[in-house]
């Protein structure tokens, strides 16, 4: 398992589920929705856990920087 999250993609999720957990807890959101919100906020914690989205390997995709060569 490749890492391709950055630091802000990791950050951005977790201020997300941190959102979703407080509209929870204040009774924002309730039912079917708090349940699916809440699944997706445990997703988002677990993968910027780990640094890996499994969603961004079909497209290709990547946040993390790419190491620049020490030869300048």
């Amino acid at each position: 398992m490749k890492k391709n999250m950055g630091s802000a993609d990791r950050v951005i999720r977790v201020i997300l589920a941190a959102i979703v957990v407080v509209l929870y807890y204040t009774g924002s959101i309730s039912g079917v929705t708090a349940i699916i919100l809440l699944s997706l906020a445990a997703i988002f914690v677990l993968t910027s856990l780990i640094s890996f989205c499994p969603l961004y390997l079909p497209f290709g995709l990547s946040t993390l920087r790419k190491k620049l060569s020490g030869n300048s």
